[in-house]
C-alpha cells in the first residue's frame, strides 16, 4: 500500500484543545487507532477535542461509528468535540448519506474548530 494511503492518526495538545489528525484511508482495520486517540483525548481533560479529517482520503462506516461513540463519550464528560476539514467528497458524503452531520459540530478548518463556540455553554 502506498504511504499516502496508509492510515495515520496523530495527536497533540494545542492551546486548550486536544487535536487528533487523521490521514490516509481509515477503515475497519485502522479505526481502532482513531478510537484510542479519541479515548485519550477525553481522558486528558482538555476543554475541547478537535478531530482533523482534512488528510483523510477514504472513510467508511467504521470511522463514523468511532466518531459517534467518541461524541457520546465526550458529551457525557462535558468535553466539546469538533470535527473539521476541509472534507474530501467521500468524507462529506459519509455524513450526508447517513444523516449524521447534525450530530457533530463540523467546521472547515482547524482554526475554525479552535474558536467555534461550544453550543452547550456558549464559549
Amino acid at each position: 500500500m502506498p504511504d499516502e494511503l496508509e492510515a495515520t492518526v496523530t495527536y497533540a495538545e494545542a492551546q486548550d484543545a486536544f487535536v487528533v489528525r487523521v490521514g490516509g484511508d481509515i477503515d475497519h482495520e485502522s479505526a481502532p487507532q482513531l478510537e484510542e486517540a479519541l479515548d485519550l483525548a477525553r481522558r486528558v481533560g482538555a476543554a475541547r477535542t478537535v478531530v482533523d479529517l482534512s488528510g483523510t482520503l477514504f472513510a467508511d462506516s467504521s470511522i463514523l461509528h468511532v466518531l459517534l461513540e467518541a461524541q457520546r463519550a465526550h458529551r457525557a464528560c462535558g468535553t466539546f468535540m469538533v470535527v473539521c476539514g476541509p472534507f474530501r467528497e467521500i468524507v462529506r458524503r459519509l455524513f450526508d448519506v447517513t444523516g449524521t452531520e447534525g450530530f457533530f459540530v463540523l467546521t472547515d478548518s482547524v482554526r475554525a474548530a479552535m474558536t467555534v463556540p461550544d453550543p452547550t455553554v456558549g464559549r
